[in-house]
């Protein structure tokens, strides 16, 4: 008998889960995996992006509405979930920015932030760790931490002697960046859009990057896991507060982002195993070696 694969997904906030990676976790679950994810704040900060959920009652209890949230999208991705207890951070805005408040994740001392996870890590045994690079994905301060600290759990959770009392010591065996927009993808994406004569949700954006320099990293990992789009998009309009089902996410055909992009991309930032570039499977290096 073999023992099943553990894949573990580190999120800053409720929604993020749904947004970047979901298809993957869906594909992996299918296949007999387990898929943990660790969701480190509450999203308490978050804005109401949905203007039919902008009411006072959902304002005035957000924090319990986004948990309820997350629990109907963990439901339809068939994933496991747990909250590391910590605060969002929210998004600072202005020029310069305000400081960020007193006691949110972003905040915290390295250790402080990351004992949750090294726990979560040392419990669940994870083979693979899925989190953002060092800009977070895009720079919000507690994307940015959450790389930080998956980072630290990933090096730590393997060493006696660091974090004592959060369990016996685990080592994953692989660490991936998501790279959730690669420009190629959209690019491919407009194109047949716009050759089939439709309208392009993507045009104003793209014409936005075309002159901004900005990194990408490279893509080492492509997951096929297209027939699962659609399990994706209801995980996502499960975070009712977060996405509109008239909005953006939702104005490409399905049928186009199938045949456009079937993939979602990762980029191996860690890796403990002998394994062939480019991938086509988290597990790749580790399927062979795991057995009971």
């Amino acid at each position: 008998m073999s023992e099943r694969l553990r894949l573990m997904a580190v999120h800053a906030h409720p929604d993020d889960e749904s947004s970047k990676g979901a298809a993957t976790m869906v594909r992996y679950v299918n296949e007999g995996a387990e898929v943990l994810v660790v969701t480190l704040t509450g999203g308490e900060a978050g804005s109401i992006l949905n203007p039919a959920m902008d009411r006072p009652e959902i304002r005035d209890n957000i924090a319990e509405v986004r948990r309820q949230e997350m629990a109907a999208a963990r439901e339809i991705l068939g994933v496991q979930q747990e909250f590391s207890g910590f605060v969002d951070s929210g998004l600072p805005e202005g020029d310069p920015p305000p400081p960020l408040p007193e006691g949110c994740f972003a905040v915290q001392p390295l250790e402080v932030a990351s004992e949750p996870l090294v726990r979560s890590v040392r419990a669940f045994r994870p083979h693979v760790m899925l989190t953002y690079d060092e800009q977070g994905g895009y720079p919000h301060p507690d994307h940015i931490m959450t790389h930080k600290v998956s980072v630290e759990a990933f090096e730590a959770a393997g060493d006696p002697d660091r974090y004592p009392g959060t369990g016996d010591p685990w080592q994953p065996s692989k660490l991936y960046y998501h790279v959730s927009f690669p420009r190629e993808r959209f690019e491919r994406i407009s194109e047949l859009i716009e050759r089939r004569g439709l309208e392009n949700p993507y045009a104003e954006w793209l014409e936005r990057m075309k002159d901004r320099d900005f990194p990408q990293w490279e893509i080492t990992t492509r997951i096929k896991c297209d027939e699962y789009f659609e399990v994706r998009d209801r995980a996502l309009i499960a975070h009712a507060t977060q996405i509109d089902p008239n909005g953006f996410w939702f104005a490409v055909p399905m049928d186009i982002q199938r045949e456009a992009w079937p993939y979602e991309d990762y980029h191996l930032a860690r890796s403990l195993v002998d394994t062939d570039l480019p991938e086509d499977d988290l597990f790749a290096g580790i399927r062979e070696t795991v057995a009971t």
